[in-house]
């Protein structure tokens, strides 16, 4: 990957749990960052110096996990190389531009890999790589002509029909742990049979 010492980190959508981010911390330290960082109930902030800059890093607090957000423009390589480390060992989300002699390279990454990368000069847009999409032409085109979906709502009926008659007789003869697993079972078919129907 071509590294600048300007990179711009929009749309992260990276999401950690608080070992992640204590390794964060030790990279930071071993790399030789003098950083300092801080806990509040909504978020975690990680203040990284680079040269005569500050670098805050914010995590916002989820209820299981961090997120971490805001845009960032970073013009130190190796904290620039930490980040997109983070990115691919999170399995993120993020939109990367790389700034070198007026020129931009832009890289749309889903699921920590680059699904899209174009270079921009200028008024002049160019596709560099674009990844495939995952369903081909000809798997709609199988999709459509299956019946499997036709063949599975029609067994789903009986099922559903059979489940109903089974919460009938739990609720005449009183039996609410019956009932309570009837209408679980109930409620999956159901959005079964929604799902085949759209």
């Amino acid at each position: 990957m071509n590294r600048s010492y300007e990179v711009e980190y929009c749309n992260l959508e990276l999401r950690f749990d608080r070992r992640q981010i204590q390794n964060l911390i030790r990279d930071l330290i071993q790399e030789g960052y003098s950083l300092y960082w801080s806990e509040s109930e909504a978020q975690f902030l990680i203040s990284v110096r680079t040269g005569r800059k500050l670098v805050k890093l914010r995590f916002q607090k989820l209820l299981n996990c961090y997120k971490i957000v805001g845009d960032y423009v970073i013009k130190d390589e190796k904290l620039a190389e930490l980040i997109e480390k983070l990115i691919n060992d999170t399995r993120g989300h993020a939109v990367v531009k790389r700034i070198k002699d007026r020129q931009i390279v832009i890289e749309n990454i889903m699921f920590g890999e680059i699904i899209r990368l174009v270079e921009v000069s200028g008024m002049e847009h160019r596709i560099i790589y674009q990844k495939k999409p995952f369903v081909t032409l000809d798997e709609i085109t199988r999709a459509y002509q299956s019946t499997r979906a036709e063949e599975r709502a029609a067994v789903l009926r009986y099922e559903l029909d059979y489940e109903l008659a089974t919460l009938y007789e739990a609720l005449q003869e009183g039996r609410e742990e019956d009932a309570a697993a009837s209408k679980e079972r109930l409620a999956s078919l159901r959005v079964e049979m929604l799902q085949l129907e759209l």
